[in-house]
């Protein structure tokens, strides 16, 4: 899964309705045009593709003061919400993905309610923990141990240790959600400055 399809239809619904730049400029805000393929074109072509698929709702508003065409604003469909919602419990739980995908989950967490990112979060660290006994089990037979395989032995110990890093990165931000840290979406109206990028420019003035 590429990650634009979350990223965008996430920005947009954090705003309730928003044009292009707008999600362009929370996308770079959050760094995403550095960790993911959020560039200009990907995202604006992905706000088109979108609304095509109608998961987004267009309308046109007033032209600009300038004399330019009418902005286009976005919206999120019934269909764009279930849309985003799978793609976000994908993210979360899917471990075969890259890493982009897993970062745009995580900037959506508190968009789940706080029993339902939980419970992803510990079916990524249960899929994460049977991946590795996989891995062992089929790389070390009968007591071999990785130094036995030569260099290709590094793989196993690179599979290993990535699978135990993201189960513990996993178990602490269970044990943080857990400890009640953050307002999720169940809990009610949560503070967005800093969330987008017009919140944190108010904030700044």
């Amino acid at each position: 899964m590429s990650p634009i399809r979350l990223l965008v239809l996430g920005a947009v619904r954090l705003h309730g309705r928003a044009h292009g730049y707008q999600v362009r400029n929370d996308l770079e805000y959050w760094g995403a045009n550095e960790w993911s393929h959020a560039k200009p074109g990907s995202i604006y072509h992905a706000l088109k593709q979108l609304a095509k698929q109608e998961l987004l709702l267009a309308h046109d508003v007033a032209p600009s003061t300038a004399g330019g065409p009418p902005r286009t604003e976005y919206e999120l469909t019934p269909a764009g919400e279930k849309e985003f919602m799978q793609l976000l419990r994908h993210s979360l739980t899917a471990i075969d993905e890259k890493p982009d995908v897993l970062t745009a989950g995580v900037g959506f967490l508190v968009e789940l309610p706080r029993a339902e990112a939980l419970a992803l979060l510990r079916q990524r660290v249960a899929a994460l923990e049977e991946w590795r006994a996989e891995v062992t089990k089929h790389w070390t037979p009968e007591g071999s141990t990785p130094e036995e395989w030569g260099h290709i032995g590094e793989i196993m110990k690179l599979w290993v240790h990535t699978a135990d890093s993201g189960a513990a990165w996993a178990r602490d931000l269970i044990a943080r959600l857990e400890s009640g840290l953050y307002v999720m979406a169940d809990e009610g109206e949560r503070d967005l400055t800093g969330l987008t990028a017009d919140s944190a420019q108010a904030a700044d003035s």
